[in-house]
Formats: C-alpha cells, sequence, structure tokens
C-alpha cells in the first residue's frame, strides 16, 4: 500500500492537499521480516530504544504488519501526554502552537511550506520522494528533533538516505488532543533552532519550519472519536 500523501510531494511545493486520500494501489518495498521483526521487538522491549524515537508503540504490531488498536483511555491519554512534556523539559518549557493563519483551498502554499519542500530536492535536480521505500523501520530513523509523538501508532513510514536525500514520512495516530500535538512539536521544533510557521489549510493544521537545509511539515487533523492523525515529513 502506498503511502496516502506520498504522492503529493512534487520537487517544489509539498502540497497540503495531501490530507487527501491517495491511490491505495501497488505493494511495499519491505524490508526482511526476520529484520523488521528483530527491530519490532527491540523497540517494544527496551525503554532506551523506545524513548530514543517513540516509536515503540509504533512499531508494536510485530512481524505480521497488524497495526494495533489506539488506546484512548484516560490514562494511556495521560501517559502519552507525561511523557511528551518529559521530552520538552517540563511542562514550563512547552509551548503552543502560534495561532494559525488560514489559507484557501486553492491558494498557494505558505513560503515555510515551499521552503521546506524545496530541501527535499538535491543539489542535483532529484527528487528524493522518488526514491522512497516503504516500511514501518523508518519511523525508528526520525531525527532527534521530530520523533513519533510518544505512544502514537504508526500507521505508514517511508524513506530514503540514497544519495544526498534523508527523507523520512510517517503517519501516526494517538489519542492525544491535535492542540497538545502541535504544542510538542512547535516546542521541539523551536528548541532545535528551526523556523515555525502555523496555518490551515485543505482541512489540515500545518506546522512546517526549516534550518539551513534541515526542514519539518506536520500535517495534522482530528478524526472520529477525538483522535489526532499526523503525517509528519522531515528532511535532512
Amino acid at each position: 500500500m502506498k503511502l496516502r500523501f506520498a504522492a503529493c510531494i512534487a520537487p517544489i511545493v509539498l502540497l497540503a492537499a495531501c490530507g487527501d486520500k491517495a491511490d491505495d494501489t501497488g505493494t511495499d518495498e519491505a524490508m526482511d521480516p526476520a529484520s523488521e521483526q528483530a527491530l519490532n521487538a527491540d523497540l517494544m522491549t527496551d525503554p532506551d530504544m523506545a524513548g530514543s524515537n517513540e516509536a515503540g508503540a509504533a512499531l508494536s504490531g510485530g512481524g505480521n504488519g497488524a497495526i494495533p488498536k489506539i488506546d484512548s483511555s484516560p490514562r494511556a491519554i495521560e501517559a502519552a501526554r507525561s511523557r511528551a512534556v518529559e521530552l520538552v523539559g517540563g511542562v514550563d518549557s512547552l509551548r503552543p502552537a502560534p495561532a494559525p493563519r488560514t489559507l484557501a483551498a486553492d491558494a498557494p502554499d505558505s513560503p515555510a511550506m515551499i521552503r521546506a519542500a524545496q530541501t527535499a530536492v538535491t543539489p542535483g535536480g532529484a527528487n528524493c520522494a522518488d526514491d522512497v521505500t516503504y516500511t514501518s523501520a523508518w519511523a525508528a530513523k526520525l531525527p532527534g528533533a521530530f520523533p513519533v509523538y510518544p505512544r502514537g501508532n504508526t500507521q505508514e513510514a517511508a524513506g530514503t538516505d540514497k544519495g544526498d536525500c534523508a527523507l523520512r514520512i510517517v503517519t501516526f495516530r494517538t489519542p492525544v488532543a491535535l492542540d497538545d500535538v502541535m504544542a510538542f512539536y512547535n516546542t521541539r521544533a523551536k528548541t532545535a533552532g528551526y523556523s515555525v510557521e502555523h496555518v490551515k489549510k485543505g482541512g489540515d493544521n500545518v506546522l512546517s519550519g526549516v534550518k539551513g537545509d534541515s526542514a519539518y511539515v506536520v500535517y495534522s487533523r482530528t478524526l472520529s472519536g477525538g483522535v489526532t492523525e499526523v503525517d509528519l515529513v522531515t528532511t535532512d
């Protein structure tokens, strides 16, 4: 199954329309089953490894590729929020995302979103998205500043390190409210020295920014039942 928003990555503009469903035809390019099973087991059982990128819950489906059901209990939500607070250095360090600027669905993407998309193109003009492979292992290879939200459940993941590319694309879901998730990424971005821009477009809240040749885009939306879904894209 193709990542539903991967087709939206273009050499110049990373479209906010990625929130729409894409063609799910095609096949996964999965890693060796034994290697993936070992990775999943490590992330599930080693607190240090799971904490390094918060992908443990995301990969807990095991070797059969099953996606675990999201635990939306108050206890689970509080545990995820508490871990998020720890990862930003305490509750006093957590900063809400700036108020979003609304863009019309047919409006051009914001300067920060365009700049972020441009970093996904190598100096030679190659589009890094053309070389991505699809496996949950990429959720464990996100930049340190932008992990999967604590206890988030990865739905799909892709990435590439081919040539000069370092592209990561991960979709995950969490029972934690959208504003809390955006505050987490806003704080992580600012702490790591990235710029921050917040817009609303095509039904998504979009947080994006750059630092030198690195960039991130966080597409987020609220699904039925209060679940927050995030498409996290990073380039380095």
